[in-house]
């Protein structure tokens, strides 16, 4: 964690491109191609048109890894048997539209815009989990609220982070992380504190299984007690996140305009958009081009540059009593609907494993 000054565009474009692909050092490189190698021989990648796994996403545990192909290959593996044993894929093709759009308010969301690099800008507002929404938050059992954050980090990677390379950046390298404003403005020592295990849910995931995904955290309107609560926090994130935590001034506007064009950074931080934490994503032109909609889809949904947005594979409608519930959209008609799965989405007969929460490496 840093206090941080103004920076300068070019400290931010090599920051932004470092180690993605593109941008790698002959060292890189070669370390990359023993990471894949390695992969291959464990048969947890296969090469091919197309690969198992796209460079992007391999590079990702590399970075997380500090180009050691080893200790990448010892998280890869463990976040590919985590996926498997909680059928990652068919949860979040199966996760009811309505349930999705709901737990969005509890989490970082996307503004709909993206900094000067092409990164997507998430803004999180503490203070709007009050205690009537914690009490609708720790209404759910403990295992549905972890559920909502893998479907919610599936969105992100599969929706967010491919509109997001799709649409114009700085480097031709793929868009595969996203720019966090955390406002901990008018939020209480209790509030933090009751928050704590939602939090640490959240952070401990992306840590393990979505690794080198948080570019850039702006923590905005930080309280006095800011210290104690981090004292709490850091030990959920690896060094590397730790250290692209940067804690803002009171007046956090004429930094973040340093990574944020005026119209894409929301008005509250010192910017231009009307945009407010309770909203749906405000899309700028390119981005309601490319979805052929103003508005980003309902539900799981995944993106993809030749075919625009689409349903992930094995999307199912929810089904309520044995009827079938469609959901609004704008643009494209609800695609690949089939019966219900059964409860939460599973196959009748099917149980989940579920792994420790807080498992990391």
């Amino acid at each position: 964690m840093t206090k941080t000054p103004a920076t300068s565009s070019t400290q931010t474009t090599t920051s932004a491109i470092s180690g993605a692909l593109g941008h790698l050092t002959i060292h890189q490189r070669s370390q990359f191609d023993s990471f894949r190698n390695i992969l291959a021989a464990a048969k947890l990648y296969t090469p091919g048109d197309p690969p198992s796994h796209d460079d992007t996403t391999l590079l990702r545990f590399l970075r997380a890894r500090k180009f050691d192909p080893h200790k990448a290959h010892d998280q890869f593996a463990s976040t590919e048997k985590w996926r498997a044993e909680n059928d990652v894929n068919r949860l979040y093709a199966t996760f009811p539209t309505d349930e999705m759009q709901r737990a969005k308010l509890f989490y970082p969301r996307w503004t709909g815009r993206r900094d000067k690099h092409g990164v997507p800008v998430y803004v999180y507002r503490l203070a709007a989990l009050d205690a009537a929404m914690q009490k609708e938050l720790h209404s759910a059992p403990e295992r549905r609220r972890y559920e909502r954050i893998v479907a919610l980090w599936e969105f992100m990677r599969r929706f967010t982070l491919p509109l997001c390379s799709a649409l114009p950046h700085t480097s031709p390298a793929p868009i595969s992380s996203v720019f966090s404003i955390i406002d901990l403005g008018g939020v209480s020592l209790g509030t933090m504190w009751s928050l704590r295990h939602h939090l640490q849910q959240a952070s401990e995931l992306a840590t393990a299984h979505y690794p080198e995904t948080l570019h850039r955290i702006a923590v905005v309107n930080a309280p006095g007690f800011f210290g104690t609560v981090w004292g709490w926090i850091k030990a959920w994130f690896d060094e590397g996140t730790r250290n692209k935590v940067h804690v803002l001034d009171s007046n956090p506007g004429p930094t973040l305009l340093t990574f944020i064009d005026a119209a894409n950074l929301p008005k509250a931080y010192g910017g231009q958009l009307d945009f407010t934490y309770e909203d749906e994503p405000n899309l700028d032109a390119p981005a309601r081009a490319a979805l052929n909609s103003d508005a980003v889809p309902s539900g799981p949904v995944v993106f993809d540059v030749k075919e625009g947005w689409t349903r992930p594979e094995g999307y199912e409608e929810h089904r309520v009593n044995g009827l079938r519930k469609q959901s609004s959209e704008g643009g494209k008609q609800d695609q690949k609907g089939t019966e219900s799965a059964g409860e939460g989405g599973m196959k009748p007969g099917h149980k989940r494993r579920w792994l420790n929460f807080s498992s990391t490496n």
